[in-house]
C-alpha cells in the first residue's frame, strides 16, 4: 500500500465520519483543551514579544472561535 492509497482511505473516513468528526471539534471538551493551549502559547508569545499583547490577545480570540462551542 502506497501513501497514496493511504491518504485516500483518510479522506474516505472522513467523508464517512465528517459530521462526528464537526460535532467533536465543536465539544465542551474541545473547548476546554483549545482554551488551555491557546492561553499557554499567548503567555508564551507574550513574554517573547510583551509590546504585542493586544494583537497576541486579539489572534488568540480568533482562533478560540475557530474551535470548540464558545
Amino acid at each position: 500500500m502506497g501513501i497514496e492509497d493511504t491518504v485516500n482511505k483518510g479522506k474516505d473516513l472522513y467523508e464517512q465520519n465528517k459530521d462526528k468528526i464537526a460535532e467533536a471539534v465543536k465539544s465542551e471538551q474541545a473547548e476546554d483543551i483549545s482554551d488551555k493551549v491557546l492561553d499557554g502559547v499567548a503567555d508564551f508569545a507574550k513574554k517573547i514579544a510583551p509590546g504585542a499583547a493586544d494583537k497576541i490577545d486579539e489572534i488568540r480570540d480568533s482562533a478560540d472561535k475557530a474551535v470548540g462551542n464558545e
